[in-house]
This record gives C-alpha cells, structure tokens and sequence, in this order.
C-alpha cells in the first residue's frame, strides 16, 4: 500500500510518497518558490537527487509536477497514480476538534477553514493542497493529521489562560500546542533506541527548527508544550520571537503608530533570530557571524539555547523528572553547540553530556549523554512524513470499520 504524504504551505509544497508495509519512503521531494519566477524542483529517489528550476505558477501547477514526477518512466517509481491507495494531508491547526487523524469530508473542510484565524500562514495552503489533490485524485481518501492532534491530552492548568473564562467558552482561546505529529514521533522513537516502554518514561522533546516548540511527554502523552493559541508562544524562533511581554505590543502601537497587523507581521516575520542578530534566521549563517566576533549574532545564539533550558526545567519539574531529552529537527539535529549549550548547567537535573558523542550522534544510536548519566540525552532526526503515513493507514482502517457495522 503506497501513501502520498502532503505538506501543503504557502510558497512550497514537500511531498513523500511511502510504502506503508516495509514503511519504507519511495520518493521524497520539495517544490519551492511557488508563483516565482523561477520555482525550484527537488526530488530523492533511492539516494539519487533531481533538482532542476521549472515554472510553477500555483499550487494545481506544483501538486501536478509531483504527481507526473512520480510516474515518471525513468525516474518515477509508480506507473500510473492508481497505485496511491490514500493522501495524508499535514494540517497546523485542528483546535479542540480533532483529537486525532480523521478522513477529510466536507464538515472535516470546513472546520479547518474554521481554524484558519488561528493558523493563517499554515492552515489556508494545507487547504489548499486538500482541495486541489481531492480533484486530481478523486476515489481514494483523503485524511487530515493535525498537528494540534497529540496536544489535546494536555490538562486544563497547561492548556487555559488567565484571562476571561468566557474567552475560551465563546471563542476557545487556549493552548493547543503545534509540531505534533514531530513530538510523538520522535518521543516513541527514543522510546524504542532506549529499550524503554513509553507508558514508564517521562520525555522532553525540543523540536528546533524554523520553527521551535518544546514538549513534556509523561508516559507517552503530552501534558504541557511551549507553543500556545498560536504557534507564536514559546521560545525564540527563526523570526517568531516566542514569549513576550504582551505590554509590548501597545507600547509599540503608541511610539512607532503601528497597528495591531503591522505588529503581528513584526513578531511573526522579523522577529526570533533575525530580529536579534539582524544577520538571518539561519542558525548556520548566525553561527559565522558569531564566530567572527559579532556580539548581536552570538547573544541570539545563547538566548535561544537559554530559553529552551528554561522550558526544559519547567516540565522537568511539571511531571516531576525527566528520563530523557530528546532533540530534533533542523536545529536540534544538526548544531552540535546549541545542544552543547542548552545542555550545559544541567547537571542537577542528572545531565552528563558527551561532547564526542555530540559531535557524532549518528555513531552512537542518536544517544549523546555519558554513559553514567541518569538522564538520556538523544538526537532523534524527525520521520513526520512516515508518522503522517501510519496515521492515514489508521484513520482510514478505522472508517472501513465503521462503514462496515
């Protein structure tokens, strides 16, 4: 059974194609610079890598070139799309709605578009590529995993505000917590290279990326996450800027007479990173500047891994104790001196780091603490695409069964 894996976003579109039973990834792609000039193709196959610049006017254009790429006779690996037997759509935000992954009908659409002033960036494309691809690829099912999904397990003291009670009653202002399907992922996998049953172990994943979210997973649910009513809470980001004083926002409306959207394009877009070192939002050019003597580029630096140690002794003592550390993404797995840093002054805590361990995760299992340390540190490289996948498998096992009683 091969399942089409769509990361629908607003000028790109990633895509996977994964045979379910080997749970083995076919294809694996990007289209990127969607409407552009000039769009970019990237395609791995089998470890061979396509990449080529096309003209990719709108999304019907890119969900198109993927599906002629996969039944392409030289470099496909389908013959015809036929033999896609379900699409799984990554969708940001589900609310309270969904607590798991669910067939996409039309009531499923239209809660989405619901959601959709929670998550504009993301929500509006996931759409997007779920209409276009229910046209292209009619008579097979459609699902939508959330990344809100694995969230809703958190208790009421982590997910309410104090604010009005009657804000979450009429407009469900809450926590809901993002990068879900990342989060469980990567929490059952460290589960897994520690030879461990999750339901004993107390886990904090740190999924830093583009964008960042921390999370506690006590015995295999999540119960608290630094992202909150909109994936702009949390710790600093390639440019959300994460928790703030809320007072800012007034005190810049009045001295700078911005307005409310001005001052939400600035935290979401120029803020985090690129705000503070005013080089990039990428750690790797951020790390040249710092390494060159460039004050704001290395305070933005130790902020970011300052804050993630913050989160990681709060939900230490949230679920009183942790077992294991867990890091991932971009960030958390490729910059070997951020771990170094949000690790370091974690002793207490039973944290014994192995720099050379560190240094080359993927020599030891993904397991970079010392041997004698009580708490486990790992690098664990994300698998979203594969999670999406069983995630699709059983909603839609689960909606045959139905039908059939």
């Amino acid at each position: 059974m091969k399942i089409l894996v769509i990361n629908c976003g607003s000028s790109s579109i990633k895509y996977s194609l994964i045979d379910i039973e080997r749970e083995e990834t076919l294809v694996q792609g990007i289209v990127e610079k969607i409407g552009e000039e000039h769009s970019i193709f990237r395609q791995r196959v089998q470890g061979r890598k396509v990449e080529r610049r096309v003209k990719v006017r709108n999304h019907k254009d890119g969900l198109r070139l993927i599906l002629d790429s996969l039944k392409n006779p030289s470099k496909g690996v389908i013959r015809d799309q036929s033999e896609i037997s379900a699409v799984g759509h990554r969708v940001v935000h589900g609310g309270s709605d969904f607590v798991e992954s669910t067939v996409i009908d039309d009531k499923v659409i239209e809660t989405i578009r619901k959601y959709s002033s929670l998550a504009p960036l993301h929500n509006p494309p996931n759409l997007t590529g779920i209409t276009i691809l229910r046209e292209l690829l009619p008579g097979i099912p459609h699902v939508a995993v959330f990344d809100t999904a694995f969230h809703q397990t958190m208790p009421e003291v982590a997910y309410l505000y104090p604010i009005p009670y009657e804000y979450y009653e009429k407009y469900g202002v809450r926590r809901y917590g993002f990068h879900g399907v990342s989060h469980r992922y990567v929490s059952q996998r460290a589960a897994e290279i520690l030879g461990r049953d999750i339901r004993e172990l107390k886990i904090i994943t740190c999924h830093l990326g583009n964008g960042c979210s921390i999370t506690a997973v006590d015995r295999g649910r999540s119960v608290d996450t630094s992202m909150g009513f909109t994936p702009l809470e949390g710790v600093p980001m390639g440019t959300r800027s994460g928790d703030i004083d809320p007072s800012i926002i007034q005190f810049l409306a009045d001295v700078e007479n911005l307005t409310l959207n001005e001052i939400y394009e600035i935290l979401n877009k120029r803020s985090g990173l690129l705000g503070l070192s005013g080089v990039s939002n990428d750690v790797r050019e951020i790390k040249k500047a710092a390494d060159s003597g460039d004050h704001r580029a290395e305070i933005a630096l130790e902020i970011l891994a300052y804050r993630v140690k913050k989160y990681i002794g709060a939900y230490a003592a949230v679920m009183g104790g942790v077992d294991a550390i867990v890091f991932t993404a971009g960030i958390g797995e490729n910059a070997h001196y951020i771990r170094s840093k949000i690790c370091e002054g974690l002793g207490f805590l039973g944290v014994t780091l192995d720099e050379d361990r560190n240094r080359n995760p993927a020599e030891w299992n993904g397991v970079i603490s010392a041997e004698n340390s009580r708490v486990k540190v790992l690098v664990v490289p994300t698998r979203e695409d594969l999670i999406i996948a069983k995630e699709t498998l059983e909603a839609v096992t689960k909606a045959e069964e139905r039908r059939k009683t």
